[in-house]
Order: structure tokens, then C-alpha cells, then sequence
């Protein structure tokens, strides 16, 4: 999951033998590399080269990554195209959904009636 180049020696001859076991392992490591380069370089115009490359290969798992790109391919390009993000809002949004579901079960409707009913 890291950049290559910062891989121990061990570590790199390690990630050599295991992707020259395994073809598809390959080709997803070159696929996704491809992704993250275009990710930090904000490249989103080489997205449509990128799924074509994708879907050449037999990777039913990318294939399906793919699928739902094409799905918002404006917004997936845009997102890959600029450096504004939606992270915080979404993380805060998170953590609301989080708070309401720990509280779950403890402020029923009986305890909003009493209070309601009792209020000045």
C-alpha cells in the first residue's frame, strides 16, 4: 500500500517474486498505481485512457470499479481534475450519523411527550 520507493530492499525483491507468481496480482498493481498517479497529479483527463487499459485486461473486480465510474463520469473527472475536495463535510457528516446512532434508543417518543407535556 505504500509509494515503491519506499520499500526495504527485502521488501522490494519480497513484492517482485509475489507479482511475478501472480499475473492478475500484476496488472491490478499497475492498474491502481496508474490511478494513485493520476490522483496526485490531478490528471483527470487521463481517466477514459485509464478505463480502456482496465477493461483489456480479465480483472472482473476493476471491471466492476469501472461500471460505476462510467455511472458519474463528469463528477469522477471532476474530482480527479481539481484539488477541492468534499472530505470534510463528508467526515463531519460521518461523525453526526455516528452520535445519532450511539444515542439509539434512549430518547424515545415517551421521554420527548413528557417533556413537551410538562413544559411551562
Amino acid at each position: 500500500m505504500t509509494d515503491p520507493g519506499n520499500l526495504t530492499a527485502d521488501d522490494a525483491t519480497d513484492l517482485k517474486e509475489i507479482r511475478a507468481g501472480c499475473p492478475e496480482l500484476d496488472a491490478v498493481t499497475h492498474h491502481v498505481r496508474d490511478f494513485a498517479t493520476m490522483m496526485r497529479e490531478l490528471r483527470g483527463d487521463q481517466l477514459p485512457a485509464w478505463m480502456e487499459r482496465v477493461l483489456a485486461d480479465d480483472l472482473s473486480a476493476l471491471h466492476s470499479l469501472i461500471n460505476g465510474m462510467k455511472r458519474d463520469l463528469d463528477a469522477v473527472t471532476a474530482a480527479l481534475s481539481t484539488r477541492w475536495s468534499s472530505g470534510q463535510v463528508e467526515g463531519q457528516v460521518t461523525r453526526a450519523k455516528l452520535l445519532k446512532r450511539m444515542g439509539y434508543g434512549r430518547a424515545n417518543l415517551d421521554l420527548l411527550r413528557r417533556r413537551i407535556l410538562s413544559s411551562p
